[in-house]
């Protein structure tokens, strides 16, 4: 997207875009710009400073702060204020690249490039982050003829705690962020059970693993959240129980049921357009997606956003493309994955400069 509001120049740069092989969508100051953007999600978007009615600053103050969902588009200015202190405020704000006028065309294709280089990078990172964790927690669920450490491992690194339970109700495995969650968030602990102090929210807990155990079984789904609050609500989390159907026959030690342990303190902030931006979904489908991560139900979700059953049903289907998935307990279990490859779980980050080990 590119945002000039003197038209020969708009034009201009548009041609040598479109003779480069991209396909840009021109606006002549902010306010078309964010209008575009309502329907619309740029790979990069390339911004003139001084504009009427809303000016190159201000818009990217409206997108650093409004939206979340486009923080991994490059915003690059392309302006006649050269000064150092003009370059040196602009990257302060958050700007990308700066580039000034005039316009050499040759500079601005390789700045362009190279900004949209370096975003394939960091999510093609991401998807092989993501992708790796996901075989690792497919792997580990398929039982203790296929356990091994580097799975185990791959499940260390998120900030997403996660349990495997077998059919008595006893801990298989848990990685590094369930048992520091167990350690510092009051009345939940993770041993040879996961155990919660309150009593109404462990019989609400063990009477879901309950029936994800019977639904394992059956070669059933079967996904249900509970919410955990510390003290004076300090360690809010949320205990998602997943099914985990399969031929494997249930036994001692063999996973039929996952817990995944969110504590909302130490996680990025599991919204709409973050979900929407990992996974390239539409706003409906991320509305969906994140109503599935709560715990629940398909017609509570239809109730809940005011649409049909069968819409819910539509974009569970296109969830379920985009997520390569196709059970419900997976599709949540990805994009908890997702939002857990985020971040290195708490009492796991690396130190930073200057302190001491």
């Amino acid at each position: 997207m590119c945002i000039e509001d003197e038209p020969d120049l708009l034009g201009d740069i548009g041609e040598e875009l479109t003779a480069a092989g991209y396909l840009p969508v021109l606006a002549a100051n902010g306010v078309e710009a964010l209008r575009e953007m309502e329907t619309l999600v740029p790979d990069l978007i390339m911004c003139d400073i001084t504009m009427p009615r809303l000016g190159g600053r201000e818009l990217l103050k409206i997108l650093r702060t409004q939206r979340p969902d486009l923080a991994d588009v490059p915003f690059i200015f392309l302006t006649a204020l050269g000064e150092r202190e003009d370059v040196i405020g602009a990257k302060l704000a958050g700007v990308d690249d700066y580039l000034v006028k005039p316009v050499d065309y040759d500079l601005m294709l390789a700045s362009i490039d190279a900004r949209l280089g370096q975003v394939a990078r960091i999510r093609s990172k991401f998807d092989a982050d993501v992708a790796s964790t996901w075989q690792a927690l497919k792997t580990l669920s398929a039982g203790d003829a296929v356990w091994n450490s580097a799975a185990a491992h791959a499940l260390n690194f998120l900030a997403l705690g996660i349990v495997f339970l077998d059919g008595d109700s006893q801990v298989v495995f848990a990685n590094e962020a369930a048992q520091v969650f167990s350690i510092e968030a009051d009345g939940l602990s993770v041993d040879q059970q996961i155990q919660l102090r309150e009593r109404a929210t462990a019989k609400q807990m063990y009477s879901a693993i309950a029936e994800a155990t019977e639904a394992s079984q059956n070669g059933a789904e079967f996904v249900s959240g509970v919410a955990v609050g510390g003290v004076a609500d300090v360690h809010d989390m949320l205990v998602l129980i997943c099914s985990l159907p399969g031929a494997i026959p249930a036994g001692k030690g063999v996973p039929v049921a996952v817990a995944f342990l969110s504590d909302l303190a130490h996680r990025p902030h599991l919204s709409r357009d973050l979900i929407a931006s990992l996974f390239s979904l539409t706003p409906t489908e991320a509305e969906i997606a994140l109503e599935l991560t709560q715990g629940h139900r398909r017609e509570t979700i239809a109730e809940r956003l005011g649409i049909s059953n069968t819409t819910v049903a539509f974009h569970m289907r296109n969830l379920f493309v985009k997520t390569d998935t196709n059970r419900q307990a997976d599709l949540v279990a990805k994009i908890l994955v997702g939002v857990g490859a985020l971040s290195l779980p708490k009492g796991l980050e690396k130190p930073q400069e200057g302190s001491s080990d």
